[in-house]
């Protein structure tokens, strides 16, 4: 017979209970993109090998994979992030309008429906979506499951005027000082501020909404800093690194830098994914209101001069997602704007999407020629981005 020792049992004990914590702090599971396609600066191509050039893109890493069940009541289950969605979101109303709906909702025999979190909403994206300006393709949501309407191209409208709202009001203004709102493009594959009241007449805006319920912890990071340049994040199960190393890159050289980073004695960093980056962004949090970039201040962030010269703005973070849109869908790839979403309308620089968007670049270009003013609301171009590395807790 084998005698085990009680010191023995006690040590195994505390490991099971360490354990058990750690998985008990994962309120946060991220859920992947869905993107198995693998694209270089122009074009689709095979999987690269890791000595190949634009290894460690979004289909090299899997996470959890979407999982949904359709309960057959107008609601559907999330089974990754525990969270349970309105399937058909109605007309478009009011942001107030939204908070009312929720309150008094009772679809599915429930009655704890709240309109979502920027980050909550988010979770619901795919990058397996496709745009062509302002002509929709491919949803960037399983429509399987959920109904996603477009703009109402008769009454003027274009396809990609389906934007969904959340509950996240932007700390700062955008455009002329408008009070904004986030929201999820689930058409476009975008996050932007919208304004709360329509410019031109003071009325209020009308959008869509998806209602929610479940999991409240969903969205709410858990830091640590380990004291050797990484942050870890116990509610998504991600470890980041804590300062960016202050230098711009294009798209297939950031994928390279994160694949041989070797920081805190790991050396299995990589680029993140749209989401992974996203969640985050602190949109308590912006250069107009904190004097600080969309993100917790246990980070470190390098803080940049905008077009103008100007200094306190801060830079966007390459992603390594692929953002499927215009005459050449390969060629552009996520970025998070940590600082303000700027934009240059009638010669002036200012914020027109909030800090915490999420936009795209060109994955490459002539250094020179950057950055560019690009599409109606003057979106600048930095295309040399700079990265923040993360590697999955084991």
């Amino acid at each position: 017979m084998i005698h085990y020792s009680k010191k023995l049992f006690t040590a195994l004990g505390l490991f099971v209970s360490v354990i058990s914590v750690v998985k008990a702090q994962a309120t946060y599971p991220i859920v992947d993109t869905g993107v198995n396609a693998f694209y270089s600066d122009t074009a689709i191509i095979t999987a690269p090998t890791k000595a190949q050039p634009f290894y460690g893109q979004d289909a090299t890493y899997t996470g959890n994979q979407p999982s949904y069940t359709d309960n057959n009541d107008g609601t559907i289950t999330d089974h990754v992030t525990g969270l349970v969605w309105e399937k058909n979101m109605g007309t478009k109303i009011t942001f107030e309008e939204a908070f009312v709906k929720a309150k008094n909702s009772n679809l599915g025999e429930h009655t704890d429906w709240r309109v979502p979190t920027i980050k909550e909403l988010y979770s619901l994206i795919l990058f397996t979506g496709k745009i062509k300006g302002a002509t929709a393709i491919d949803m960037f949501i399983d429509t399987e499951y959920f109904n996603q309407p477009l703009g109402n191209t008769s009454i003027g409208e274009r396809e990609i005027d389906a934007q969904t709202w959340s509950a996240t009001e932007y700390v700062g203004k955008t455009m002329r000082k408008d009070a904004t709102v986030f929201g999820v493009n689930f058409v476009d594959g975008r996050i932007k501020g919208y304004p709360k009241y329509k410019p031109r007449t003071g009325d209020k805006n009308t959008m869509y909404f998806r209602m929610v319920r479940g999991n409240t912890a969903y969205g709410k990071n858990n830091f640590i800093d380990n004291g050797d340049g990484t942050i870890s994040d116990y509610a998504t199960g991600l470890m980041w690194q804590k300062a960016d190393d202050g230098k711009e890159r294009d798209w297939e050289t950031s994928l390279n830098y994160a694949e041989n980073l070797e920081l805190a004695n790991y050396n299995d960093w990589r680029l993140p994914n749209a989401k992974a980056l996203q969640s985050i962004v602190d949109y308590s949090r912006s250069p107009q209101t904190t004097n600080s970039p969309a993100i917790n201040p246990i980070f470190d962030t390098t803080e940049i001069n905008d077009p103008k010269g100007k200094s306190g703005q801060y830079p966007y973070f390459w992603t390594s997602t692929t953002h499927l849109d215009g005459r050449n869908p390969s060629a552009s790839a996520v970025y998070i704007a940590f600082g303000e979403g700027q934009g240059e309308m009638r010669g002036t620089l200012m914020d027109v999407h909030g800090a915490g968007c999420q936009r795209s670049d060109p994955k490459s270009g002539n250094k020179n020629n950057f950055p560019q003013f690009f599409g109606p609301q003057g979106d600048v171009r930095y295309v040399y981005n700079f990265v923040r590395c993360v590697r999955t807790i084991e």
